[in-house]
């Protein structure tokens, strides 16, 4: 059993009460009451040790008789706590080796699951810009063959009115003969010459 201790920095912050081990006398404190037996149960080097503690500790309030009301804490009369347990129990350091390795796996799986968002993340990426890519190259095909296309029109629009045109010309140049004709004609009969 270790010394009679009242430094707060070791203090275990988490505890629950706990029977007297066998072949232990209880102890009293500083202040004479009879000890209290805690056991720690936070996640610490001390979890499952057992220690002596003051009744009248200051972190350790008086019970409560109605959910309302609640006693005040008493002023501490003395701060003793002394350790029963100088090493954690069997169980206390399998519960910590387990925590710990459930702690690594969880943090295993979840570096796993980051990489693999990430590597979705980046095939995602990898296949919007191959659409892009692709999208891109449909736009300018579709745009050359449209520029193409407007060309062909251009030149078949520009052939059908060369065509019109001669033919305009030929038919002015026809109208041009026809009216020469008819200011040279003798004017003899009832129709012009060239009907007859």
């Amino acid at each position: 059993m270790s010394l009679p201790c009242s430094d707060q920095s070791i203090r275990p912050r988490k505890m629950q009460s706990a029977s007297l081990p066998r072949g232990v006398e209880a102890l009293r404190c500083w202040c004479g009451d009879v000890c209290k037996v805690k056991e720690v149960t936070d996640f610490s080097d001390w979890l499952g040790m057992k220690f002596f503690m003051c009744a009248n500790y200051e972190s350790d309030p008086p019970e409560s008789i109605s959910a309302y009301i609640r006693p005040p804490s008493p002023s501490p009369l003395c701060m003793y706590y002394r350790w029963i347990d100088t090493e954690m129990p069997d169980w206390a350091v399998t519960d910590i080796r387990e925590r710990g390795r459930r702690a690594w796996a969880s943090l295993d799986l979840e570096e796993r699951r980051e990489k693999a968002e990430a590597e979705e993340k980046a095939e995602q990426k990898k296949e919007w810009e191959d659409y892009c890519v692709e999208k891109r190259t449909f736009i300018d095909e579709m745009i050359r063959k449209n520029q193409e296309e407007k060309l062909r029109l251009e030149e078949v629009y520009r052939q059908r009115e060369q065509a019109r045109e001669a033919e305009r010309e030929r038919k002015r140049e026809r109208a041009r003969a026809a009216k020469a004709a008819e200011e040279a004609g003798d004017g003899k009969g009832k129709y012009p010459r060239w009907t007859r």
